[in-house]
């Protein structure tokens, strides 16, 4: 079978494991058998065809799947880190209420996510784009608490704000093509619309909503720390991702649209700014990482706005954004999982679990020679000298907000307690991930192998680092801290509103909670408990082999991608 073939597989595979988990037989077990929903979507990105196109007319509305060489980084980051955050999630949610609910709109939300990716036409993208909108909404309620379900009300509102300008510019844009739905005729129209401001506009703050635009970002703040941990982690390392590659593909890039460009790129940087600084405010570990999300994707999106607006070619900027997103992805991915497994540790195992967040959260601020300060680089060699300047300026901010994370972070109560090894493998390995990947995926930002070595590009990353460490110093010694506020920034004067739409939604779950399960119960056959079995057979079995299968996963990745 030709590996094209994997393209769909990536999408149905979680859309067959979602409908199992609905199955009474197999709902208790589904967290084990949603492990293995990311794989094809990893093997896709490795080993898929690129830029060829697969249509299946037959399916929904006619479907069309392709995987560019930068898509192919998006989608590869998105699978791995799902697959992580999945096996985190079966042995971290074992037992607790609600279970086989999460791992069914778990399943729907990444295939919409890798769905994304995948895309060669503009229905098939909106369905995945809406699709992982709406089903992140039970990811982010899950917990059922008034926080969680303040912030789901504060979510679906912005995400339904944010389906609805998406739709209407597409509908322009198609328009403008001639009602096609080719993705490469529909962003070539764009540029020649006589609407042309208005469906950027529009595409801007239907993407930007996703990818945590400022002032659109308010949802981060709340979502992320409302959410189960390793929701938190897919929140912030990959479904945000799917904002900026949706303005990547089809924003008209290479023509020079001077002011959606400026007005881009000023709020790309206010949010990369702002959000450190706003972050520096909060004492919640997820909090802090969310509002760090803000920051970085704020750098991104300000690269694609100075991109826009000097006229860049879209396949230059895809390229150095997707090594950003790889390295964004992973790297937050650990750290948001490594936030959960240190709350169940302390003494000696909370200090090394420490030192590795330590680790990351460096290369998040682009020390140089990781895969954080590759990212850095790569974004910067096509930028002109202030958007350059600024991302550089950028580190010193992140620095101060992520040692600020790594002050925060509290290891449990209990005496020398471990974290459990299915918790703090993924950890490490993602932040190795973060580490290795950028270096073996180099070569798609066009710089040559030793541009990294560069005496001034080593200066330009250690020094506002060790800027931010002196003012840390500083600050501790003085014993300054930033005052308290509230998460959501913005959001605060509706937060009295948000809290009565949460308590209306508390009383309809649990309303549908009582109704649902009798109308939704099936026959099962012994066949369906029997692959039950099993899954939990497999999930007796990992503990003992996953430091060593994720270990051989991610040397493999690095492996072939340097081939």
């Amino acid at each position: 079978m030709s590996a094209i073939w994997l393209l769909p597989l990536a999408v149905g595979l979680p859309l067959v494991l979602a409908g199992l988990s609905a199955l009474p037989g197999i709902r208790d077990r589904s967290l084990t058998l949603a492990v293995i929903a990311p794989a094809p979507g990893l093997a896709a990105a490795l080993f898929a065809p690129r830029d060829d196109v697969l249509v299946l007319p037959d399916l929904v509305l006619g479907v069309s799947l392709s995987l560019s060489e930068p898509g192919a980084l998006f989608l590869g980051g998105a699978s791995l880190l799902w697959l992580v955050a999945g096996l985190y999630s079966r042995f971290s949610m074992r037992g607790k209420d609600r279970a086989g609910n999460f791992a069914l709109f778990w399943n729907l939300c990444l295939a919409g996510n890798l769905g994304v990716f995948l895309a060669a036409d503009a229905i098939t993208f909106y369905v995945a784009f809406a699709l992982v909108s709406l089903m992140a909404f039970p990811l982010v309620i899950h917990d059922r608490s008034q926080k969680a379900l303040n912030a789901g009300v504060a979510y679906i509102a912005l995400a339904v704000l944010g389906e609805a300008a998406l739709l209407a510019g597409l509908i322009l844009a198609s328009g403008a093509a001639g009602g096609v739905a080719d993705l490469k005729a529909i962003v070539d129209a764009i540029g020649l619309s006589p609407d042309r401001s208005l469906i950027l506009v529009l595409l801007i703050i239907g993407f930007g909503v996703k990818a945590g635009l400022a002032p659109l970002h308010v949802w981060l703040p709340v979502a992320h720390p409302a959410a189960p941990v390793p929701a938190s982690a897919v929140l912030s390392g990959a479904i945000v991702k799917t904002g900026i590659f949706g303005l990547l593909t089809f924003l008209p890039f290479g023509d020079g649209h001077m002011a959606a460009g400026a007005v881009l790129g000023a709020l790309g940087f206010a949010g990369a700014f702002g959000a450190a600084i706003y972050g520096l405010t909060q004492d919640d570990p997820k909090a802090v990482l969310a509002y760090s999300t803000v920051s970085q994707m704020g750098l991104m999106l300000a690269g694609a706005g100075a991109g826009l607006a000097a006229g860049l070619d879209a396949s230059v900027l895809m390229a150095v954004i997707a090594i950003y997103a790889l390295h964004h992805g992973l790297a937050k991915g650990a750290l948001f999982l490594g936030a959960g497994a240190m709350a169940e540790t302390s003494g000696r195992p909370a200090l090394r679990l420490r030192a590795v967040l330590g680790v990351v959260a460096l290369s998040v601020a682009g020390l140089p020679l990781t895969g954080g300060a590759l990212a850095k680089l790569a974004l910067k060699a096509p930028l002109g000298p202030a958007s350059a300047l600024l991302i550089t300026v950028s580190a010193f901010t992140t620095a101060l907000l992520l040692a600020h994370f790594l002050a925060v972070v509290r290891p449990s109560g209990a005496a020398h307690a471990p974290a459990p090894r299915v918790r703090s493998v993924p950890v490490m390995l993602l932040g190795a991930g973060a580490l290795i990947l950028p270096w073996a995926v180099w070569a798609m930002s066009g710089l040559p192998a030793g541009y990294a070595w560069r005496w001034d590009n080593l200066a330009a990353g250690a020094a506002p680092l060790a800027l931010a460490v002196l003012v840390a110093a500083l600050a501790h010694r003085a014993r300054l801290s930033a005052p308290r506020a509230p998460q959501g920034d913005l959001l605060v004067p509706a937060m009295v509103m948000l809290s009565a739409m949460g308590s209306s939604l508390q009383r309809a779950i649990a309303q549908a909670e009582k109704t649902l399960p009798r109308l939704l119960e099936v026959h099962v056959s012994k066949r369906v408990l029997r692959l039950g079995d099993l899954a939990d057979r497999t999930e007796a079995a990992l503990p003992a082999v996953l430091p060593a299968l994720l270990l051989a996963l991610i040397l493999l990745i690095a492996a072939l991608a340097l081939a």
